[in-house]
């Protein structure tokens, strides 16, 4: 099999009403005790894909639990819930990864990664920690650079497994490995920590945002993305300047300019000349209005 298939158009965001609610509820969740990381991901598929309702997310959701079902009953140590994991997901239900996936927007949205069984490293992560959690699993995400891969147990007798890999469990060596032909570096015991939900959906979002940036025409998928990082708790200061330019970019010169202007006076305490660049660029978008 060549694993052609048939071209089909990335999905488009829906209409701003809603694109407005599944930003409301996103931050809300974001801001939450203990955010729910499916929730989260389900409602950056919603932001993305305009076809994705509330019955689609309710429905990935029972998706989870149904997979969940299907787990064996406290398998036992931390590997036996890394076995177990890679059987049912890697082998049973065919969730995998290829070189393919990164160059698919669904390979971002969990939504789609449930029904494709494809995605990147991180949502499939995510499909492994969310099924394995719901059958009582000590599991945890692990943001080793370059490769997201989930962990089992606590760090003594910590198991590692690659969702992007069917689910494989990873020797010591492999996960150096890994982080060597990342980064080039050696392994840093703390690259093993469990990774925050927060972190995971910042992480997703700036892989939405690096697909978008490869793609010009795609400037909706950079601003939902972009929209969404603006969401978080807490995010760069940056990313309301990027934000502001892209309004620009797409031609909305009223709020973009309002967006540099807003974005300068908080700058101007810091610096002055980047401040005033910006009211610059504020300027100019309006004068594109005539």
């Amino acid at each position: 099999m060549s694993g052609h298939h048939p071209a089909v158009p990335p999905p488009f965001p829906p209409e701003p009403e809603r694109a407005g609610e599944v930003r409301r509820r996103f931050a809300q969740e974001a801001r939450a005790e203990r955010p729910d990381l499916a929730l989260l991901c389900l409602l950056v598929g919603a932001a993305g894909d305009g076809t994705l309702d509330d019955a689609g997310v309710d429905a990935a959701e029972i998706e989870l639990d149904r997979l969940a079902g299907l787990m064996p009953y406290r398998p036992g140590a931390p590997r036996a819930w890394a076995v177990a994991a890679a059987e049912l997901l890697g082998e049973r239900c065919g969730f995998r990864g290829s070189a393919g996936d990164y160059q698919r927007l669904e390979s971002s949205l969990l939504h789609q990664v449930l029904v494709r069984r494809r995605g990147l490293p991180i949502l499939l992560s995510v499909v492994w920690m969310e099924v394995a959690r719901r059958a009582g699993a000590p599991v945890y995400g692990v943001a080793l650079p370059g490769h997201f891969v989930v962990g089992f147990g606590p760090r003594e007798d910590q198991v590692l497994a690659d969702p992007f890999d069917g689910g494989r469990v990873l020797s010591g060596s492999d996960a150096e490995l890994l982080v060597a032909g990342a980064t080039g570096a050696p392994l840093d015991p703390a690259m093993l920590s469990p990774a925050d939900p927060l972190d995971v959906v910042v992480r997703v979002l700036n892989n939405v945002r690096a697909w978008a940036a490869a793609r010009p025409e795609r400037t909706d998928v950079a601003l939902w993305a972009l929209e969404l990082s603006l969401a978080m708790p807490s995010h760069p200061g940056r990313l309301r300047y990027e934000w502001a330019r892209l309004l620009v970019q797409r031609g909305e010169f009223v709020r973009g300019a309002a967006a540099l202007e807003e974005y300068a006076e908080v700058v101007a305490g810091v610096d002055a000349g980047a401040a005033e660049k910006m009211r610059r660029q504020a300027e100019a978008a309006r004068a594109r209005l005539n």
